[in-house]
């Protein structure tokens, strides 16, 4: 165990706490002295939060008190640029967006306040959180700790970023098409895209209909903890589920012994994936199956899903240019407007065949799930691009380079969490995607917690 506040966990420096042997403020002085240290190179943070050492202290007293308000009391911790954080404005990574603070949290945000959580600022995304490499128009390139040359990811590149970096052992991303899974795969973070509707989620962003909140996290357990916090019933939602108070690390440590898993090949379509994908998928199913359970390949027959997602991100991208006047529109990432050119054009006959197409991708992966515990296939298709690169030909890119593996998910609202895997002979980390059916976000988090357990992931000092 570290004896750097800002590289121990959550659960460890909640401990700590309870102890007496640590204070939320020197907890919160460790990481800011990084964040100082590191962030001008990494671009991690689109705002900082100056009351942050206030709430800190708050949390300290009441510590002292023996009266903590919440499970995350002190933990320092982000919140991605796409959610309301009340007293600061909502920018997005654009430069359309007003620069005026919002008056309400985000749903999200609201749960980390009431667990006692240190917001130390909000992290960069994507412009509207369009694509996977991690720059914006407004705050630039987000750079990976592992090694500067390449993007951390996107859109919640500014959470893998500082997840990476230890600026705090919590992050909130968000999730439409790969959007926690991809920085957090690209970046060595536990990440998870909840069951659509476990997280509540407003005001509704570009891309509602498929998009989530979720935890990235450092470890497993942080990883469940985090979650605990954050899904929980908000009435602004019309669509998030009841929730029943449980905490999530609850039955975490039961193991995978007795489960079905299902190693997915094909995802739709041929997926790409590099050596070290391959050998990620085929470590963890090793381990899955020395930790008892029952692994093996599996087959299913789907629509092709680049077809079906293309539509829902090409909408939704197309819907939020037609919202900007026309003399501001050359403001945008020219690959976003590339994009909402090239898949907005659409009738709406061709939409709802598009949305048909994507309930028999949710129907048939619930058939699958009648057979598997759990699906395991690759994160990503390859290891992090070169953060200087250009934007080519975005259409293409998603599901060649950014996010061919990852956007199934959301399309049929299943929980996918995850995992690191190790480093490549590069030095930069690996990582493989556990799903389930959905609203068995339980048995992800038993999962990964088992792969985590057969083999820790190092921390970057």
């Amino acid at each position: 165990m570290s004896t750097d506040p800002a590289l121990m966990s959550a659960e460890e420096l909640l401990g700590l706490y309870a102890r007496r042997a640590l204070s939320p403020v020197e907890a919160l002085k460790a990481v800011t002295e990084r964040v100082m240290r590191l962030n001008p190179l990494l671009n991690a943070f689109a705002v900082m939060n100056p009351h942050a050492i206030v709430a800190a202290g708050e949390s300290e007293a009441r510590w002292r008190a023996g009266r903590p308000i919440g499970i995350l009391d002190g933990v320092p911790c982000t919140v991605k640029d796409l959610l309301d954080m009340a007293g600061f404005p909502t920018r997005r990574g654009s430069r359309l967006t007003s620069p005026a603070p919002v008056a309400d949290d985000a749903p999200a945000v609201l749960g980390l306040k009431s667990a006692g959580a240190v917001i130390i600022g909000k992290t960069t995304t994507t412009e509207y959180g369009w694509k996977s490499p991690g720059d914006n128009p407004l705050h630039g390139i987000t750079r990976n700790p592992w090694n500067t040359d390449h993007t951390p990811g996107g859109s919640s590149s500014g959470a893998g970023a500082a997840g990476a970096a230890s600026f705090g052992p919590l992050h909130i991303g968000t999730d439409a098409g790969g959007s926690i899974r991809i920085p957090a795969a690209w970046c060595g973070l536990v990440g998870l895209k909840p069951s659509y509707g476990r997280i509540p989620q407003w005001p509704a962003g570009a891309f509602a209909a498929v998009a989530c909140a979720g935890p990235m996290t450092r470890t497993v357990r942080d990883n469940a903890l985090m979650f605990s916090a954050l899904a929980r019933y908000d009435v602004r939602d019309p669509f998030c589920v009841p929730d029943d108070g449980r905490d999530w690390r609850d039955g975490i440590e039961a193991g995978v012994a007795g489960l079905r898993v299902g190693v997915l090949a094909r995802p739709g379509f041929d997926a790409p994936v590099d050596a070290d994908g391959v050998a990620a998928v085929e470590t963890a199913a090793t381990l899955l199956a020395e930790a008892g359970a029952e692994v093996e390949q599996a087959s299913i027959d789907l629509p092709d899903t680049r077809a079906v997602f293309g539509r829902v991100w090409g909408v939704a991208l197309a819907r939020l240019v037609g919202l900007v006047p026309p003399e501001n529109r050359h403001l945008l990432d020219a690959g976003l407007l590339e994009v909402a050119a090239a898949e907005g054009g659409m009738s709406a006959i061709d939409f709802l065949g598009a949305e048909a197409l994507r309930a028999s991708v949710g129907h048939a992966m619930a058939m699958l799930h009648q057979r598997y515990d759990l699906v395991l296939c690759p994160t990503v298709p390859n290891g992090p691009p070169l953060a200087d690169a250009p934007t080519l030909n975005p259409v293409e890119a998603l599901w060649t380079q950014w996010a061919p593996w990852t956007f199934i998910f959301n399309l049929t609202r299943q929980p996918a969490i995850t995992v690191p895997m190790g480093l490549n002979e590069a030095g930069l980390p690996c990582s493989v995607q556990i799903a389930a059916a959905q609203y068995r976000d339980d048995l992800v988090l038993r999962a990964a917690r088992a792969i985590e357990v057969a083999q820790p992931f190092p921390t970057l000092e």
